[in-house]
């Protein structure tokens, strides 16, 4: 039984490796690309339509924005703290926005460093119900399954890192609380 228990586990692990080399190369060929791609060669935009005209296109919209190396190549917090942008922080006007300037401290990393989670720079972005109860709990501890393999399988993190917020393959950001 315990040989089948670590082959399978050796399978997990490869195929966790697999997703982690895939998320990097992503992460390489995305920062070595200088421009963006233009709205008429994205494959979202319809070329043909003469919207596509009036619309800015991203490499003009993201150029003025503090770079980054990764992803789509922002820093948007860094953007948000200097007053560059300006998300709308409600779509209905009596939702209360509440910034939580707290810092949740995850120590069940492995070997690891332990993650720091920044409230703030969340709750700038987005409302509390965004995350919560539905991908953490919001008393600390409770949120007790979450790993890498869900985290790069799209789930809790997930469901941002990767898509629109800096990718994945940036563990230093996320994992920067070193144990002593």
């Amino acid at each position: 039984m315990l040989i089948h228990a670590s082959r399978a586990a050796k399978r997990v692990l490869q195929g966790l490796l697999v997703v982690v080399a895939a998320l990097m190369l992503a992460g390489w060929v995305s920062a070595s690309t200088s421009t963006h791609v233009p709205l008429a060669k994205d494959g979202v935009h319809d070329p043909a339509s003469p919207a596509i005209k009036i619309l800015q296109e991203p490499s003009e919209a993201l150029s003025k924005l503090p770079p980054d190396a990764v992803g789509n190549r922002v820093r948007w917090v860094k953007a948000l703290e200097q007053g560059l942008i300006t998300p709308r922080a409600n779509l209905l006007p009596d939702t209360t926005i509440r910034v939580l300037d707290l810092d949740v401290l995850m120590p069940r990393t492995g070997e690891l460093p332990m993650v720091r989670f920044p409230h703030r720079q969340h709750t700038e972005w987005l409302d509390c119900a965004n995350c919560h109860e539905k991908l953490f709990k919001s008393k600390t501890g409770s949120t007790t399954s979450m790993n890498m393999f869900q985290i790069l399988q799209g789930e809790y993190c997930g469901r941002c890192h990767g898509a629109v917020a800096f990718p994945l393959t940036e563990c230093n950001r996320c994992h920067s609380v070193v144990r002593k």
